[in-house]
């Protein structure tokens, strides 16, 4: 089984794809992120996110996905963005009937960590445990992202 792990953002999507070995242990497949650039629209830059997104679907058949769920307490500009972006993510998973399952930041540190307050670093120093990678995985948005595929491959267990 594949899974697609996606932390929406307009500037940088973050992606990871995970594949559920027979011991319900994962391997990653892929992981990264989509940039757009600053000198496009927000239109422009949310129909390069969902190009990309399509294509990564198309070339790896997740048959689920986690989606990050937007939790901002402060920064209204930033959650109108991340918003749009996830609207285009979800618009995207759908097209393409791919199953999501959608996590709050609090769930993602839960899952993982085991402590819904966990620091950022902690996350990552998991997943490079888990995935038994030489370094934290970068950049921080596809770090994100193999945390949120990880939280719907422990889901589907």
């Amino acid at each position: 089984m594949i899974i697609l792990g996606i932390d929406p953002g307009t500037a940088t999507t973050g992606y990871a794809l995970i594949k559920k070995q027979k011991n319900n242990s994962f391997e990653i497949v892929d992981f990264g992120v989509i940039s757009t650039k600053k000198t496009k629209s927000d239109s422009e830059r949310l129909l390069e996110v969902q190009k990309d997104l399509a294509k990564i679907i198309t070339r790896y058949k997740p048959e689920i996905a986690g989606v990050e769920k937007l939790y901002f307490e402060n920064n209204a500009k930033t959650a109108m963005t991340v918003s749009q972006a996830r609207g285009v993510v979800l618009l995207t998973l759908q097209q393409k009937k791919v199953k999501l399952l959608e996590f709050t930041p609090l769930q993602v540190k839960s899952m993982i960590c085991g402590y819904g307050k966990a620091e950022k670093k902690q996350v990552q120093l998991m997943v490079q445990k888990t995935f038994n990678l030489k370094s934290l995985p970068k950049p921080d948005d596809a770090a994100d992202a193999l945390a949120i595929a990880l939280c719907a491959g422990f889901k589907k267990i």
